[in-house]
């Protein structure tokens, strides 16, 4: 496996992103963790990349535990992220990040990126100095590379690093299903970070799992290709562009692992034709008018829904009705969505406070209306 071209530390384009981690009930499964990381390092990968509000805090804990507890420093790279609920002033930035580094179990992180940067919150970090005061981190060691994470338009983007010349890589969600959508602006974010030079690692390839299981139509499409897995189309496509670096994958289970594994090791960029079949595949998905969640789970973690509403879970069952023509949805609604006090959609109090922390910039208290409509 060669090295990477833009950062020769890291070892192949797939990254494990942990923000969706094999789960036990309300804790990660640190068996299934270990074989998976396990399996991640032996094909050759280093990267893995978490952030402190990731399963409310269990993602750190578990690389600590399952990571950097059993792998000596050398054998892994580790990215880490500031997030703005967690600092209000400058003077809050360094513990925070020393606290995610005793968390993580290490001693500096590889990469570290300011968070989730859009319009709004790019104000406070500004406002309290927080790409300075970071890359002064870099310089005391506690930080290798110095990036930044990104949900907005492009221009927002080009604003920031013109701004920050002094970034070096840009996190953006890119995949085929958002390559021109005018809501993420996948290819313009992409072609703002060839401007400035900047690597580019890539968050959501899979856009949460909605480009994996597909209605027959679509499927079909990609099963004419007689080639991989609906998920190693997508991965590839994120991977193929030029100033790509990293492809983030949040895998869950052995099977996705060997699965992004087998596509990546010996990685080959999209031809012609599968670009062809992605198009088609696209067009299908569009037709179908599904809620675009990524299953981030902001929206319940970081922010906490006051009335415990699922509301990534929510909108999946209703993706999976519409999607499928499938009841099933419903009686997962009834019987377990809103069981043990979990609120119901029609139970939202319009507080607003899931929409601000949605990288997706998703209206969810209209949508909500249509969860209630459907299985209430």
């Amino acid at each position: 496996m060669e090295n990477n071209k833009f950062f020769p530390e890291v070892h192949g384009n797939l990254g494990f992103g942990c923000m969706r981690l094999p789960m036990n009930g309300d804790k990660v499964d640190y068996d299934e963790f270990i074989k998976m990381a396990d399996a991640f390092t032996d094909a050759g990968f280093n990267y893995f990349d978490t952030a402190h509000g990731y399963i409310s805090g269990k993602s750190e804990t578990a690389i600590r535990d399952c990571v950097a507890g059993r792998y000596a420093r050398s054998k892994f790279l580790l990215a880490n992220k500031l997030t703005e609920p967690y600092f209000n002033s400058q003077e809050e930035i360094r513990p925070f990040v020393e606290s995610q580094l005793r968390l993580c179990g290490v001693d500096y992180f590889d990469f570290y990126l300011m968070h989730a940067q859009n319009a709004k919150n790019y104000k406070k970090f500004t406002r309290c100095k927080a790409y300075e005061t970071c890359y002064g981190l870099k310089e005391a060691g506690l930080i290798r590379h110095f990036g930044l994470s990104f949900h907005d338009k492009a221009g927002v983007l080009d604003m920031i690093l013109t701004e920050h010349p002094e970034v070096e890589f840009v996190q953006i969600q890119f995949n085929y299903l958002d390559y021109n959508d005018p809501g993420v602006e996948s290819r313009k974010c992409y072609e703002v970070c060839v401007k400035h030079n900047k690597p580019v690692v890539v968050m959501e390839p899979v856009k949460g799992g909605n480009l994996v299981n597909f209605r027959p139509e679509a499927d079909k499409v990609l099963r004419d290709l007689n080639g991989g897995s609906n998920a190693s189309y997508a991965i590839r496509f994120a991977a193929t562009p030029p100033m790509m670096s990293t492809v983030l994958s949040g895998m869950s289970n052995m099977e996705q692992m060997l699965d992004n594994i087998s596509a990546m090791k010996d990685f080959k960029p999209v031809s012609e034709k599968e670009n062809e079949a992605l198009a088609k595949v696209c067009s299908i998905l569009k037709q179908q008018d599904l809620i675009p969640c990524t299953s981030c789970r902001y929206c319940v973690e970081e922010n906490e829904c006051p009335k415990k509403i699922r509301i990534p879970d929510m909108f999946s069952a209703l993706n999976t009705q519409e999607a499928f023509k499938d009841e099933k949805p419903k009686a997962y609604y009834n019987n377990t969505l809103i069981a043990n006090g979990n609120g119901k959609a029609s139970d939202c109090i319009r507080c607003g406070k899931c929409e601000k922390v949605c990288p997706q910039h998703l209206p969810i208290r209209e949508l909500l209306t249509k969860v209630a409509a459907a299985f209430e």
